[in-house]
């Protein structure tokens, strides 16, 4: 397996047409000159979901002052539904590592090389993360420079602070889907892999592979299901086991359940999507899928729309407030733990599909510069708002005259355009920037080295 995921298949790779990953774009490679190919409603969709974050924690300071519960439920739903945008990040991810793998699984291509694969998710995201944690530590919270506060740190060192309370939402809330992004991205091509065993029994026929690997996706989406179900079982239940003692049951959970499961049923989804999407791409032999989607996309985007406002309500009436005009999903109520984070998933999903397949009309939104700039930068805005946010709301908004709702609402957004924007942009051109291209100048050097033999 290690040979396998370490080689490449053998075929010829025309210079002109080296595909270059970049951050959900990728570059063509040309030995003069580069044009870009990108799926440019991606990064609309990504800013999307960096917004989405960022509202439901300026809503969570300021109390969600802005919506009356009783009045506006059905906004006040959505008020606190924002942070499901960690959802949406996971589904994007999916999709787009998932690519390379797809087009290898689904027409025999050159099988992407899990070293490069690793070396460039290390380069992407260790150099910003490392920084900006021991940033936080410096400025926010010292304590961990303590050594009783060691072992903690070691968890956020090696991305497995999702896996313990005492480090799951802590130092800056958003690290743990950090954690559980690294842990996919190592999971990934071992993953791939697992697929390949099953596709090489299947016909050449792409067709056929299709089907087999969305089949594939729906089984890691039941083992999403099945491991989130359980873990969560066990940990209502400390006395219960199943097979092992209690603490070696414990180590087994840190490390396939961690604190809330490790999302894979989301990541799946993402992935389900890239195999359509990548067979459509396909010419001559997706065209089919290509018609169908267009035509049903703006039909897909509205189901997906529907899809997130039940989950939305299911989420307020559960978590937040419970509602009578709402209580029709009190029955639900047992399957939330478990089940609410596939429904999200299908709801974003649904929608990031009908934007991929659908025309312009559909996309143009996400295709804004303004958009792709948020983009952009969105991996600094996740990481910076928080305790920007927050500090704001301890430490300047008591020393400022007193506010009625709206300016404090409005305050809160001022200080993220004229704080965790710039802190975000310069994360990302200092720190994030130069570290993405020394991983594309590394991927460039090996895809347009001679083939031997």
């Amino acid at each position: 397996m290690k040979q396998f995921l370490e080689r490449s298949k053998p075929a010829s790779l025309n210079k002109e047409q080296a595909v270059v990953e970049k951050s959900g774009e990728k570059e063509i490679v040309g030995s003069d000159k580069k044009k870009k190919s990108t799926i440019a409603a991606l990064d609309g969709v990504r800013a999307v979901a960096t917004l989405s974050v960022l509202t439901f924690h300026i809503n969570s300071l300021t109390h969600d002052s802005l919506w009356s519960m009783n009045q506006y439920p059905l906004l006040s739903a959505f008020s606190t539904f924002g942070g499901s945008g960690v959802t949406l990040f996971f589904v994007l991810s999916g999709f787009l590592l998932f690519l390379p793998y797809a087009k290898a699984l689904l027409f025999q291509e050159r099988w992407p090389a899990a070293r490069q694969f690793y070396l460039r998710r290390a380069l992407r995201i260790i150099p910003g993360y490392y920084v900006a944690l021991f940033l936080m530590i410096l400025l926010f919270q010292p304590q961990y420079l303590q050594p009783s506060y060691w072992k903690r740190l070691a968890l956020f060192l090696t991305f497995l602070m999702d896996s313990s309370p005492a480090t799951w939402r802590q130092l800056n809330g958003p690290f743990w889907t950090l954690a559980v992004e690294w842990q996919f991205y190592m999971l990934l091509p071992v993953i791939a892999f697992l697929f390949y065993v099953v596709a090489r029994r299947i016909s050449a026929a792409p067709q056929q592979r299709l089907v087999a690997m969305l089949a594939c996706c729906g089984g890691l989406m039941l083992w999403g299901l099945f491991i989130r179900h359980e873990g969560i079982y066990f940990a209502q239940h400390l006395d219960q086991t199943l097979l092992v003692p209690r603490p070696v049951l414990n180590v087994v959970l840190f490390f396939l359940y961690g604190v809330q499961g490790k999302y894979l049923e989301n990541f799946a989804v993402g992935m389900s999507i890239c195999l359509c999407y990548s067979f459509a791409q396909k010419p001559g032999v997706g065209d089919g899928l290509m018609k169908w989607a267009k035509r049903l996309s703006p039909g897909l985007f509205g189901l997906g729309l529907l899809v997130i406002t039940f989950a939305a309500i299911w989420h307020f009436q559960v978590l937040v407030h419970h509602m009578p005009l709402f209580s029709v999903l009190d029955p639900w109520k047992t399957k939330f733990d478990w089940l609410n984070e596939m429904v999200i998933a299908i709801g974003y999903g649904t929608c990031m599909a009908a934007i991929l397949f659908g025309p312009r009309a559909l996309k143009w939104l996400f295709e804004t510069r303004l958009l792709g700039w948020i983009g952009l930068i969105s991996y600094g805005i996740y990481m910076w708002h928080l305790p920007l946010l927050t500090y704001f709301n301890q430490q300047v908004v008591p020393h400022l005259p007193a506010m009625g709702i709206y300016r404090a609402y409005a305050a809160h957004w001022l200080w993220a355009l004229l704080v965790v924007i710039p802190v975000a942009a310069l994360s990302y051109l200092c720190v994030e920037r130069p570290f993405i291209r020394l991983g594309n100048r590394r991927r460039e050097a090996k895809v347009l080295a001679p083939v031997k033999g």
